[in-house]
C-alpha cells in the first residue's frame, strides 16, 4: 500500500522563485552525485554533512575532509541527499507546499524562514546524541518547518494524494490538516530516540523542524499582518 502527495489545489499568483532555485540546487547536486564518476559521495558526506560530535566539539574530521567549518554544515547538509527516494520525496513536498508559504511571506522571509526551520531541525537531531559521528543530510528539516507552516494558514486546502494498492490506483482530495497532521503523528510514532546513530530517517529532525515551522509561521504572519494594516490605515481615504 502506497500513499503520495503530489499536488495541491491552493494555486498561488507570484512564481516560487526562491523554492524552485532550492529543488534545481538540491537536484543539480544530487545529479551530478549520481552521473560524475569522480563524485566522492563519502568525503562529501563527510565533509558538508551535519555530524553532532563535530558540530558539539567531541570529535574532529581529519586533515582532507575539513574543507568548512563545523557550523556551516548545518547549511550544506541542507543541499545533500542520500538516494532517489530522499531527492524526490523532498523536492516533491517542496513543490507542493513552499510555493503557498513564500507567497504568503515573500522571497526574503521565506528564505530566512526555511533556513531558521532548518537549523532548528539540525539542532533538534544533534542534541539527541551529540557524540553521534554519523552525518546527518537532506532537505527534510526545513521543509518540515514549510509543513508545519502550510497547516497553521492553509489547514482546509485539498490535496491531491495518489493511493496505490498492488493494481488498485487512485487520486484521492484529502484537507491538508488531516494529510500533514497525519504525517507529524507518523514521526512521533517512528521516532526511536536513536535513528541518527542507526542511519536511519532523522525523525527527531522532522518533529522539530515541523515544530519550529508552526510557532514561526505564527509569528511572521502576525507581523505581516500587523504591517499590512499601518500600511492601509496611512492611505488617505479618496472617498
Amino acid at each position: 500500500m502506497f500513499f503520495f502527495p503530489f499536488a495541491d489545489e491552493n494555486p498561488t499568483n507570484k512564481k516560487p522563485i526562491i523554492s524552485w532555485l532550492i529543488i534545481f540546487s538540491c537536484s543539480s547536486i544530487f545529479l551530478n552525485q549520481i552521473f560524475d564518476p569522480t563524485y566522492k559521495v563519502e568525503q562529501t558526506f563527510l565533509s558538508f554533512g551535519m555530524i553532532p560530535a563535530i558540530l558539539f566539539g567531541h570529535s574532529e574530521l581529519s586533515g582532507n575532509l575539513k574543507i568548512i567549518p563545523p557550523f556551516l554544515s548545518i547549511f550544506t547538509s541542507m543541499f545533500l541527499h542520500g538516494g532517489w527516494m530522499h531527492i524526490i520525496g523532498n523536492m516533491t513536498y517542496l513543490y507542493i507546499f513552499g510555493d503557498n508559504i513564500e507567497e504568503r511571506l515573500g522571497k526574503l522571509k521565506f528564505i530566512i524562514f526555511y533556513l531558521v526551520t532548518g537549523i532548528v531541525a539540525a539542532f533538534t537531531q544533534a542534541i539527541i546524541d551529540p557524540t553521534s559521528t554519523i552525518p546527518m543530510i537532506g532537505a527534510s528539516g526545513a521543509i518540515a518547518g514549510v509543513l508545519g507552516g502550510y497547516l497553521v494558514l492553509y489547514p482546509k486546502a485539498n490535496i491531491k494524494v495518489l493511493f496505490w494498492f498492488i493494481i488498485f490506483v487512485k487520486v484521492f482530495r484529502i484537507r491538508a490538516f488531516i494529510v500533514l497532521g497525519g504525517w507529524i503523528i507518523i514521526q512521533f510514532i517512528s521516532y526511536n530516540g536513536s535513528d541518527l546513530n542507526s542511519g536511519g530517517v532523522a525523525y527527531g529532525a522532522h518533529i522539530g523542524g515541523f515544530i519550529s515551522g508552526i510557532l514561526l509561521i505564527n509569528m511572521m504572519k502576525n507581523k505581516i499582518t500587523q504591517k499590512n494594516k499601518i500600511l492601509s490605515g496611512s492611505v488617505p481615504n479618496s472617498k
